[in-house]
Parts: structure tokens; C-alpha cells; sequence
């Protein structure tokens, strides 16, 4: 992943930013932009920072409260070694103490495949254009007039062994918990969930974010900060089946969170359950991007069939 770095001016921001006034919001506020959410005192706190051989990142727990998770050697996926980390939770002024003490500074980590754009041979799924909605979605998706495609986009191009690229982008929710923050999830072939949840900060269970549900945890946990632009790039050969209809192979998926592998090479033994496409015989299935209530945003879905890439 690239970064770039805010540096120590960012701290007296924090000094001197006034207060939030959160019952002026109402509790279970949901931010669907960046420019909605920088209004809120506790977005601009949180997020990832780094020091000399240290990682940190700043949870929101809303009411002015943070979660602060300090990791050994950097931050997961840039230099930490998945063991040592600890926590501890504190107000803004907590916040401002130890970002002092141990001269942390302000990073915004991008993913190396942020933008990455469609090969030859690919199939644009949705560009943001209203032919790519009408044409690979089912009627009734729903485009932002941004051009962003909503939760619930039930495709209807198949497919059966394929690399797919999407970038999606989590909703800030400081006073929501466990699957009730951020949830979506992208079902590969719409049978198997990689799951798209505002984990930032957690454990990374099969569950969170890049889990793919009852069958594997992500290898790390790579959420990013909610409203960050984030990518799945998912490598997937469908299960294969004889003439009797016994299955011969499971199913095979590779995936990379912001860039790093989080599966790799992991059978998936079934589907999993919600999707739209439960019988694995069936062979191809579409993209389905479920909807749980709350506003994530998705960009640049295009899919490589590997028919498309051999000789």
C-alpha cells in the first residue's frame, strides 16, 4: 500500500478543534461522505498513525470516546508482525497525549490497486455510467447522482472462473457496534460472502471485514478508516462437478484486501448463507452486493474472465 503523510501539523489541529455537539446529531448518526463527516469532531481524530518502529489506530466509539490500538513495528500490513499490540480507550485529550508523547504522525494509506483499470479481455461492470447500471445490474439499482453504485445491486452478467476488481467505501458510524456498522458484503458468484463491514480497529474475525463467512478469517485484518476508499481484488475458479453431478473440486478464491493477501488459494467448501444463488451446480453465477441497511458506495467493478486470458 502507498501512504501519505500528514505530519505533526495535524496535532494542533487537534488542540485547538472545537467540541462536537453529538446530541445535536442524535444517536446512531450515519455519514454517507467525507464532506458530511468532517462536520463531526471524532472523524477528524480518528485514523491510522505511525512512529519509529509503532503503529496506531484511532477507533471512534462516538460520544467523544476512542479505542487506541498501538501495534509493534507498524501498522498491519506495513511492518507489523501480527502478534504484539495493545489497547487502551480514552477521550480526545488521551488521544492528543499519546499521539505527543510518542510523536506519532498522521498517515492516509492508499491501496496499490486503488483506480487500477480494466485489462483487455474485461467486462466493465459499472464505470459510474448509467449504460454499464442498466446494462450488467438487474432494474431498480440504484446510482448516487455521483455516479456511485448503491447497496443492494444484484448483477446480472455471470460467471464462472474469473479475477473481479471492485472498490468500495464504508459509511462512518461512530455510535454503531458489530454487524450493525457499515455491513454490505460482496458474494462471489452470489454464493459465497467476503464480507464488507467497518472493522477498522477490530480483530478481524470471519465476520469483519474480508472474512468470508463460517469458512476463513482474513490472514490480517486491513480495513482501513471508514469513508476511505478501499479494494477487493478477488481471483475465483468456480467448483467443477462430473457427469453424476459429484462435486470432483470445491471451489478456490484468492483475495486481496487493499492489496495484500488475505486468502490465499482457500477452498470454500460451500456457499455461504444470504446469497442469491445458493446451488453450486448451477456453475456461473453474478455479483450481488448486499444491502444491510446502510449507505456503502461502490466504483470501478470490472471482471477478467480467464477464458478471456488464455492463449
Amino acid at each position: 500500500m502507498t501512504r501519505l503523510t500528514c505530519g505533526f501539523l495535524f496535532l494542533s489541529m487537534l488542540a485547538f478543534a472545537p467540541a462536537m455537539t453529538h446530541a445535536a446529531e442524535g444517536k446512531g448518526a450515519t455519514y454517507a461522505t467525507p464532506e458530511e463527516a468532517a462536520k463531526n469532531h471524532d472523524f477528524v481524530i480518528q485514523g491510522e498513525y505511525t512512529a519509529e518502529g509503532k503503529g496506531l489506530q484511532v477507533l471512534a466509539l462516538g460520544e467523544g470516546k476512542f479505542r487506541l490500538i498501538a501495534f509493534k513495528g507498524g501498522l498491519p500490513g506495513a511492518g507489523w508482525d501480527g502478534k504484539e499490540k495493545s489497547a487502551v480507550e480514552g477521550d480526545a485529550d488521551k488521544v492528543l497525549e499519546v499521539l505527543s508523547e510518542s510523536k506519532f504522525e498522521s498517515v492516509e494509506r492508499k491501496s496499490d490497486t486503488l483506480g487500477a483499470k480494466a485489462p483487455e479481455g474485461a467486462i466493465v461492470l459499472f464505470d459510474g455510467t448509467k449504460e454499464t447500471l442498466e446494462k450488467h445490474w438487474k432494474p431498480g439499482t440504484k446510482m448516487t447522482e455521483d455516479g456511485l453504485l448503491e447497496q443492494g445491486a444484484h448483477g446480472i452478467t455471470n460467471a464462472e472462473d474469473f479475477q473481479i476488481h471492485i472498490e468500495f467505501r464504508l459509511p462512518f458510524m461512530p455510535d454503531a457496534r458489530g454487524q450493525g456498522r457499515g455491513n454490505s458484503g460482496y458474494y462471489v458468484c452470489g454464493r459465497y460472502e467476503i464480507q464488507m463491514l467497518d472493522s477498522f480497529g477490530l480483530e478481524g474475525l470471519d465476520n469483519e471485514c474480508g472474512g468470508i463467512y463460517q469458512a476463513s478469517r482474513p490472514a490480517v485484518n486491513m480495513c482501513l478508516p471508514p469513508l476511505a476508499w478501499q479494494t477487493y481484488d478477488v481471483d475465483f475458479t468456480a467448483p467443477k462437478f462430473d457427469a453424476d453431478g459429484k462435486k470432483t473440486s470445491n471451489a478456490v478464491v484468492t483475495v486481496k484486501h487493499n492489496g495484500v493477501v488475505i486468502h490465499d488459494q482457500l477452498e470454500l467448501k460451500k456457499p455461504t448463507p444470504g446469497g442469491v444463488s445458493g446451488d453450486e451446480k448451477n456453475g456461473a453465477g453474478p455479483v450481488f452486493l448486499q444491502n444491510h441497511g446502510n449507505p456503502v458506495r461502490y466504483r470501478n467493478i470490472w471482471m477478467l474472465p480467464k477464458s478471456a486470458t488464455k492463449p
